[in-house]
């Protein structure tokens, strides 16, 4: 399945942000020779040729593959950070928010796997500001669900000696999904998101 047509929670990727056409092939392309290949075994010519361009093509659209593999990272995070500030400021228990912040980020992890394998595994490839700008986008991430877990704590509905410790647990169990997710596989998107909700919601000691 190519990058455009993977889905999460039936929504499409097809990167309508990035414009012209061309530009927007470009980074599909990359995006799935960096999955298949990795960040460091890829070329610009890989890249180029995945799209149907010639080599020279692509520098008229990003300078460096470097250019390339940061607008990925960027618009991926962005996109989860999004999905988990949607449940954190959701109306609910801090359980009910917990449960769709996880539910949510696992389906985008698996809908969306080919993306989030780049996203979340090749971010030593940047260079410093470029890696700088993802890891405060990180960070975002992170406090979105140390958020909805101190208020658990402070209500009283969690039982969470280390918050951070565990905020760190959460977000890993989620993007782990994508290392390992096979559309081909017997849970669908949904189906992992759901049974990831109910294991995070055993890990805070959720009362019910």
């Amino acid at each position: 399945m190519s990058t455009a047509e993977e889905t999460a929670g039936g929504e499409p990727q097809p990167w309508g942000e990035v414009s012209p056409d061309a530009a927007r092939r470009l980074l599909v392309a990359a995006v799935e020779a960096f999955a298949e290949r990795g960040y460091h075994a890829t070329t610009t010519r890989d890249i180029a040729g995945r799209a149907g361009m010639s080599p020279a093509a692509l520098y008229i659209h990003y300078k460096t593959k470097e250019e390339l593999l940061h607008r990925i990272s960027r618009i991926g995070h962005e996109k989860a950070l999004d999905v988990l500030r949607s449940a954190a400021d959701s109306e609910g228990t801090p359980a009910d928010r917990l449960a769709e912040a996880v539910r949510s980020f696992v389906r985008w992890h698996a809908g969306q796997h080919t993306v989030a394998r780049v996203v979340q595994y090749e971010l030593d490839a940047l260079g410093p500001d470029a890696r700088a700008e993802i890891v405060a986008l990180r960070r975002q991430n992170d406090a979105a669900v140390r958020g909805i877990i101190e208020d658990g704590v402070a209500a009283g509905d969690f039982d969470v000696p280390d918050v951070k410790g565990t905020t760190v647990a959460v977000l890993s169990l989620c993007i782990d999904v994508a290392r390992w997710f096979n559309v081909n596989g017997p849970r669908t998107p949904d189906e992992v998101g759901a049974l990831y909700a109910d294991l995070v919601l055993r890990m805070v000691g959720a009362t019910q």
